[in-house]
């Protein structure tokens, strides 16, 4: 790709790769500009934010002129390498956040020091290096002073220090802009970092070439030695898959060991539209998807951590008390939603919002996942916390007590409350779960007998309302015409099996009228009335990966392996994965990385795999 200036304007998401330390995260742009960076956690204000605004900050690290560039990630790691090819020579710029020293497969991130390191090298003829510099704390309302120092620049303004160690003499402009050139020649390399730290502790050191150089190698060997004791799965996409894990241990924090949904806020799932969200939190519903995908890309410790994470976050010993949707990455519950109104937003999408007025949401869905997620350690569950068994039965006591409620549905949908299909169904999924897990929570006969008269009576109530007969297919709520890809987790959740007529028929809908025409899934048709909110949105290719996993459980791994390639196929160059796609144009759209379309992508290989195993098995010899 050819890249020629340093505009963000006509940049598009997919043009962006993927930076973590497991506390923070960074979008690095195909023109070699850090368009977004959080420090010292994912959800804290952005001290580069030119991904939603031009004016509010970036660090530019490219060829003076025009040059093509191509990029990956240095194997086994997220550790991402961008080679700039000019007429004159190549330019290689290698970028990372710099884990802590010595850190191994199991506590990876944990010493994280909030350390950028960018480094440039000349590996063919020669090449005028040119450094931009424009740090905007707090979404770019902050215009730090720089004052340059013997090996960099620091920057003052705002709530915290930053340092930056660069060996090029920068200009600094009034505007509170440093830029400057270099001419390097063959076998030359330059190591630039910037450095965060707290204004309450001491003002973080300018670091040396070789200092930043060792850092830097410090930190690939971090992420390959993560990576080398993660090779579990060893069947179709296996790269694919690997990989996906790597990005989902980048997606979490780990101090607490939760899931973001996202490493951004607010792009949108529309160019230009309002449906623009902060995805920087943890979901509850991730959780049992999550715990699939993560034990399949052989995380088991990972998993461990996110769902003490989740038991953590949610306890309350309030009987009969609603369990939230979402939560903070440190377990926090008031996710209180702002607009910054001095943003423009990706390419004009506003409003810009941080912070999820979702977390105030009623949704029954919660339940079942999180006791599908307590379900995956039913060996641990009879020596852990009293206290957390007992928060686990009180769960269920709420999905009996509350299951014929409406709420807000899987998919927050704005308006009044309906019966949602995939609620009932995961209140279904938590009593069953129960069922399965009583004798480890210590549950006594009344609560088993209330839990199965409960998971009963939702049974009945999905086969007699769920499915709409005129549309042929179980629809997005009783009573409802509208199709809804959620319905494809009925066969997925174990509720009925995929080779059900009825589900078939719902698979074979949902194909036919939710499938765009590169083949990826919409969550439901939008328009007047779908969901109380203005415009449109993309495909969800985490429907796909749904369509995909549902279509392998019924025994048709052609049509599966068809859909899955059409889903993976929207992967960047890098293999990650936004939240959806354009229907027409196939253009990355909504939060980036998504952590649920990677979790799709894992569970989803996973189903063909066992699908074909199966099907050979039983093949005649």
């Amino acid at each position: 790709m050819t890249v020629t200036s340093t505009s963000t304007a006509t940049a598009s998401i997919g043009d962006y790769g993927l930076l973590s330390d497991r506390h923070s995260a960074a979008l690095v742009g195909r023109d070699g500009g850090v368009d977004w960076l959080c420090f010292p956690r994912f959800d804290s204000p952005s001290v580069f934010g030119a991904l939603l605004d031009p004016g509010a900050g970036r660090w530019s690290l490219r060829p003076a002129g025009p040059a093509q560039s191509t990029r990956e990630y240095l194997p086994g790691t997220m550790v991402l390498r961008t080679a700039f090819t000019t007429p004159a020579g190549t330019l290689e710029v290698t970028d990372a956040l710099a884990l802590g020293p010595g850190e191994g497969p199991h506590r990876l991130g944990a010493g994280a020091p909030h350390l950028l390191i960018r480094s440039a090298a000349c590996s063919a003829g020669e090449v005028e290096l040119a450094v931009e510099y424009c740090p905007r704390p707090e979404y770019g309302l902050v215009v730090p002073v720089l004052r340059p120092e013997d090996g960099g620049l620091r920057a003052r303004g705002g709530p915290a220090a930053l340092a930056l160690s660069c060996p090029v003499p920068l200009t600094v402009t009034d505007n509170g802009t440093a830029h400057g050139t270099i001419t390097l020649r063959a076998g030359q390399s330059l190591h630039f970092a910037l450095q965060w730290a707290p204004l309450a502790a001491p003002r973080p050191r300018l670091l040396g070439q070789e200092k930043i150089a060792h850092r830097l190698a410090e930190t690939i060997t971090g992420w390959r030695a993560w990576s080398d004791g993660h090779r579990g799965y060893d069947g179709p996409w296996a790269e694919l898959v690997r990989h996906s894990g790597r990005v989902l241990q980048a997606l979490s924090y780990q101090p607490s060991g939760a899931l973001l949904a996202a490493a951004t806020t607010s792009l949108p799932e529309e160019v230009g539209g309002e449906r623009n969200w902060d995805y920087r939190y943890t979901w509850v519903r991730d959780a049992a998807l999550a715990m699939d995908a993560l034990w399949v890309a052989a995380c088991p410790d990972e998993a461990e951590e996110f769902f003490t994470f989740m038991a953590d976050a949610a306890a309350t010993a309030s009987p009969g008390a609603q369990l939230q949707i979402m939560y903070g990455i440190g377990g926090e519950h008031d996710l209180t939603e702002r607009e910054l109104p001095h943003l423009r937003g990706w390419r004009g999408s506003r409003p810009v919002r941080v912070g999820n007025g979702a977390w105030r949401q009623h949704q029954l869905d919660v339940y079942g996942e999180l006791l599908a997620t307590a379900a995956r350690f039913a060996d641990r569950l009879p020596a852990a916390d009293p206290a957390l068994r007992a928060f686990l039965i009180r769960l269920a006591d709420t999905a009996a007590a509350s299951w014929h409620q409406p709420d807000h549905g899987i998919w927050e949908i704005c308006g009044e409350s309906r019966h949602y299909l995939h609620s009932k169904l995961m209140c279904w999924v938590a009593l069953d779960r129960a069922l399965h897990l009583a004798g480890r929570l210590g549950a006594d006969d009344h609560h088993r007998r209330i839990w199965r008269q409960a998971r009963d009576r939702i049974r009945t109530a999905i086969e007699t309302k769920g499915f709409h007969e005129q549309t042929g297919a179980f629809t997005q709520s009783f009573g409802s015409a509208r199709l809804d890809a959620s319905a494809l987790v009925l066969p997925i959740s174990g509720f009925l099996p995929a080779s059900d007529p009825r589900v078939l028929a719902t698979l074979e809908q949902i194909a036919a009228r939710l499938t765009d025409r590169h083949g990826l899934v919409r969550r439901y048709l939008t328009g007047p009335g779908a969901d109380g909110l203005p415009g449109e949105e993309g495909s969800f290719l985490l429907c796909t990966f749904w369509l995909a996993q549902a279509q392998a459980l019924a025994g048709r791994t052609a049509a599966a392996r068809t859909t899955f390639e059409a889903a993976a196929a929207c992967a960047n160059d890098l293999g990650l994965l936004s939240e959806q796609a354009h229907p027409a144009t196939g253009e990355a759209l909504g939060n980036f990385p998504q952590a649920f379309s990677h979790i799709g992508l894992v569970n989803a290989a996973w189903a063909i795999h066992q699908a074909e195993q199966t099907a050979s098995e039983a093949a005649p010899a």
